[in-house]
């Protein structure tokens, strides 16, 4: 048994979601041979990949049948954080994905999902950043506990100065409300604004990282426009709700990112508020916005449905105090950020995989 020989069995064995072999994508390291044991570890795209032990037995098979019936296989497995960015990097250039999450329409619970979301990524092992480019409506730095406080400078060696963002259960955060006196309304014209989010890009030591999630405004403008031709975003992901207004304005939000001047690919659509379960009674669901509205919407146009966050009084509390849901007891509710997550993940390593690079967007308007 060769290394070559256990490399042509490996090329036969597909990732289900990427639709290439193994081989091909170089999944496949440490590759050892002792005899008849071999023992080697595949790369995943992501540590919660639902494919794994199906990867694991298709290995298996493929060296038992093509190689050696008898073979002694050990796999182990490991992950890495896909990234097709092939820009300059002038701008976050140890970032490897960058996630903008937005909502046609306040009030559909866009910032407490990017909230959650970023701390689910966190809890797999990956490196996370949360911008909060919601200017007008700063929230992250009162849900993640950091109220009052102030992110530091550090020197670059250029005199210029680079902001430290600020640290909270394992995830990086910058925010506008961390900057400004909570009282004081941030009234600012465009181009201040995008100036900020400009700022927020260039003159933020955010290091190394897996994912930057973008908590966005609200709806479709400056800010939107702004981002993507600032940095080259990997992709959108919406939030609604199943109310149908919600729903409409949330078309927008898709359109706006499927316009060709764009190119911007959405991931997919999650719906938020899907149904109230009692806590007294866990197997119960009232869908008090309606059912399945983003499940229909995600098919009308043809992107993944994400998933479907209950509306339950933990994750309200959470915010407000400053402990998100994905921290609390409630396991059911932390069951559906996490299950978004890994459906998001595996969604961020098949657009890496299978559509043209990440690229910073030159907007005509």
């Amino acid at each position: 048994m060769t290394k070559e020989e256990v490399l042509k069995a490996l090329s036969n064995v597909q990732e289900p979601d990427l639709g290439k072999d193994l081989v091909t994508l170089n999944m496949i390291q440490n590759l050892a041979i002792e005899g008849s044991k071999v023992s080697f570890t595949i790369v995943l795209t992501t540590p919660a990949c639902p494919m794994k032990d199906m990867m694991r037995t298709a290995s298996e098979n493929a060296i038992k049948l093509l190689v050696d019936k008898d073979a002694e296989i050990k796999i182990d497995f490991t992950s890495k954080t896909s990234t097709n960015r092939v820009d300059a990097k002038k701008m976050l250039p140890g970032v490897k994905n960058i996630i903008a999450v937005v909502s046609g329409k306040g009030g559909v619970g866009k910032s407490t999902v990017s909230t959650n979301f970023a701390l689910a990524l966190a809890e797999t092992g990956a490196k996370v950043g949360l911008m909060d480019a919601d200017i007008y409506g700063p929230s992250q730095h009162i849900m993640l506990g950091l109220r009052g406080e102030r992110p530091m400078m550090k020197d670059d060696g250029t005199g210029k100065g680079q902001i430290v963002p600020l640290e909270k259960f394992g995830i990086k955060m910058i925010s506008i409300g961390s900057l400004i006196d909570e009282k004081q309304a941030v009234v600012w014209r465009g181009p201040m604004v995008s100036s900020a989010i400009r700022q927020f890009v260039s003159d933020v030591d955010w290091g190394e990282l897996d994912y930057l999630v973008i908590d966005m405004p609200p709806g479709t403008g400056d800010i939107h426009l702004t981002i993507v031709q600032t940095v080259p975003v990997t992709g959108v992901i919406v939030v609604t709700t199943p109310q149908l207004i919600a729903l409409a304005d949330a078309k927008k939000g898709v359109a706006m990112f499927g316009q060709a001047q764009l190119k911007v690919p959405v991931i997919g659509l999650v719906e938020n508020m899907s149904y109230f379960t009692p806590k007294e009674l866990p197997e119960n669901k009232y869908y008090i916005f309606g059912k399945n509205g983003g499940k229909n919407l995600a098919e009308e146009f043809d992107i993944p449905l994400l998933g479907q966050i209950p509306i339950v009084q933990s994750i309200r509390e959470g915010g407000d105090i400053g402990v998100p849901v994905m921290l609390s007891d409630d396991e059911i509710t932390k069951k559906s950020f996490r299950d978004f997550a890994n459906n998001a993940t595996r969604g961020i390593a098949m657009r890496n995989a299978n559509l043209p690079a990440s690229q910073i967007q030159e907007v005509l308007v």
